[in-house]
């Protein structure tokens, strides 16, 4: 019978090739769903166990014949032993404490026995790396030390009454190999467990900037969708509100305003869309370019779609402005005009652009006074404009003026600062 296949899942095929490490998990993932949960809940480490375990046993043959003048032959009972001390490995993940001590006791009976060295050190060097990695490292430590004072102790004292007959006690310098034996595989283990700490540290660093882009991107699709709506909206509510009172009295003036509001949400149906495909395909360009201070007549002929006279200045020599800095200008301005067409009773608003050696300089202001119907506002206009401000180093200041009326001051290098990745 043909596998089941659901849609968007890799195909499977139990008697093809095994399964591939794809970009995103290690070769399990997509396999039979009982071995992806026995290897996700820590399963026993069986193969490498296995290579240990052969090793050791062969290892420990050819070793023995090489030391039958001083040590004693494998039998039997040293076959178990070595046995027991590699089958203690497949616990060596989920319980290292207890395996490097118990380790440690076999290969202590191994050569307290009078059998030959050898291949048993692997053993222990895989479980003291095991507790090491694992961040147990008193135990690691303990239990290696255990090890090394039995073995001084079978060497120079209790070797008169242990196997082989005729032993004599162990010359001080191979002490100073078994010695530097331990220390290595104490070495490597710490090297190893730094080596993964980095490692999972870097991962969370990774994870934690990708989460801060996201945030960031978030922010930034938030503030370009709630500036184009705010502002074409707003017009159109104000048109709105100008067709229902002229409908009957004046329907050409009528026309005009549902005019306006066709063109007003055509072009924030433009912009919307521009932001919404950076979603789609966030790899391609735009297809059209961002606006900057270059379209500020389209927004001073906005404004007096909506019954509000714009008066454009500008001080000093005009320069060219880095993208990011032309669209938080255009943004900045476009909103401190919704603002005045929303909450402000003045019909006529300035607009300020200096330009300076390291800064531009932006003033909207007003006459005032503010009006207290209700505008239909978010309240996030200012927070917004001071973060397309401060995401290029730049500043904002908004508040009544000593003179009546309300300004708007942005201040915004043309050097935008360094961002750290």
């Amino acid at each position: 019978m043909a596998d089941q296949h659901t849609p968007g899942s890799p195909t499977r095929s139990w008697g093809g090739p095994p399964w591939r490490d794809g970009p995103h998990g290690p070769p399990w993932r997509g396999g039979p769903p009982s071995l992806q949960r026995w290897v996700e809940r820590g399963g026993l480490p069986w193969i490498s166990t296995l290579v240990v375990t052969v090793f050791v046993q062969m290892g420990s043959t050819f070793a023995a014949h090489a030391q039958t003048d001083y040590r004693a032959g494998l039998d039997v009972f040293a076959r178990a032993v070595l046995f027991i001390g590699t089958a203690l490995l497949l616990l060596r993940k989920k319980h290292p404490v207890p395996v490097v001590f118990g380790v440690a006791a076999t290969t202590m009976l191994y050569l307290g026995a009078g059998y030959p060295y050898g291949p048993v050190f692997v053993t222990v060097a895989f479980s003291v790396f095991a507790a090491v990695v694992a961040g147990h490292r008193r135990a690691a430590w303990a239990a290696i030390g255990m090890l090394w004072l039995g073995h001084l102790l079978i060497s120079h004292w209790l070797y008169r009454w242990l196997p082989p007959d005729g032993d004599t006690a162990a010359s001080w310098s191979g002490e100073l190999v078994v010695a530097a034996w331990v220390v290595a595989i104490v070495a490597v283990a710490e090297l190893a467990r730094s080596r993964r700490e980095q490692w999972a540290k870097e991962r969370a660093e990774r994870a934690e900037a990708a989460r801060r882009r996201a945030d960031e991107e978030r922010l930034r699709i938030a503030r370009e969708l709630h500036d184009v709506l705010a502002h074409s909206i707003s017009v159109i509510n104000v048109q709105a509100g100008v067709g229902l009172a002229l409908l009957d009295a004046d329907p050409e003036q009528a026309r005009t305003a549902l005019t306006t509001i066709k063109s007003a949400s055509k072009e924030a149906l433009g912009e919307v869309r521009q932001v919404l495909e950076s979603l789609r395909a966030p790899g391609d360009a735009p297809r059209a370019p961002a606006p900057g201070l270059d379209r500020l007549p389209e927004l001073v002929q906005q404004a007096a779609s909506a019954g509000l006279t714009v008066e454009v200045g500008r001080e000093g020599k005009q320069v060219a402005l880095a993208p990011g800095a032309d669209l938080a200008a255009f943004r900045i301005v476009q909103e401190a005009l919704t603002n005045v067409v929303r909450h402000s009773g003045s019909r006529r608003a300035r607009v300020t652009i200096g330009y300076g050696t390291r800064e531009l300089e932006l003033r909207v202001d007003d006459d005032g006074p503010a009006t207290q119907a209700d505008a239909g506002g978010s309240g996030n206009g200012l927070a917004g404009m001071r973060e397309r401000a401060a995401a290029l180093g730049g500043t904002i200041e908004a508040g009544p003026r000593q003179d009546g009326g309300f300004q708007v001051r942005a201040v915004i290098p043309l050097r935008p600062k360094e961002t750290s990745p």
